[in-house]
């Protein structure tokens, strides 16, 4: 849904509706922000469970080229770098759920500020802004499958018996994430 949001502001504002691509993108900035807090916490619950267990899966690194921001490129950069100094699967996979997590969040981050000065109207160059938004997208998107593959490799890695209490601290873990201060932005957008 985030991702139709964000298409729908991208086709209102060709369109020269300006007024309603505003709205539109503060609908997919709130919604970014709630699926960016479900990945953290998924990250941080794969983290706990993964301590509790031998034999953690083998993760490769994040590759750079995956990216178009400086945020997420730098963040995979790290990460390419972390995986060739540490030795042992073990950090390693620790380590790329901690890159993974905090990437998600400035991600949001950036993408909430951007979304905010457009609903707002203050931008000073919303032609750049616009950009900035659907390259965070892309870089966020490229974090979704990196969060999807470790999920498949980690459930694999899982015994069998810590299935159940996994599921349940994900579910836990899932609480609302606070609703940001883009649903005021989206009240104060001119009609």
């Amino acid at each position: 849904m985030m991702s139709v949001a964000l298409d729908d502001a991208l086709t209102l504002r060709a369109r020269g509706e300006l007024v309603c691509a505003r709205q539109q993108v503060s609908v997919a900035a709130d919604l970014l922000g709630r699926l960016a807090g479900v990945l953290m916490s998924f990250c941080d619950a794969v983290t706990r469970r993964g301590r509790r267990i031998t034999n953690v899966p083998t993760v490769e690194p994040m590759k750079t080229e995956f990216f178009r921001g400086d945020t997420a490129q730098s963040a995979a950069s790290w990460n390419g770098i972390f995986h060739h100094v540490l030795f042992g699967d073990r950090l390693r996979f620790f380590q790329k759920m901690r890159i993974l997590s905090e990437t998600l969040e400035q991600l949001d981050r950036e993408f909430g500020e951007a979304a905010e000065d457009i609903a707002q109207g203050i931008s000073v160059q919303p032609g750049e802004c616009w950009k900035m938004l659907d390259c965070l997208h892309y870089d966020f998107n490229t974090c979704l499958r990196e969060t999807e593959v470790v999920l498949k490799s980690f459930l694999r890695a899982l015994p069998a018996e810590q299935l159940p209490a996994f599921a349940a601290e994900l579910e836990a873990s899932v609480a609302p994430k606070k609703l940001r201060r883009m649903r005021a932005a989206l009240s104060r957008a001119s009609a």
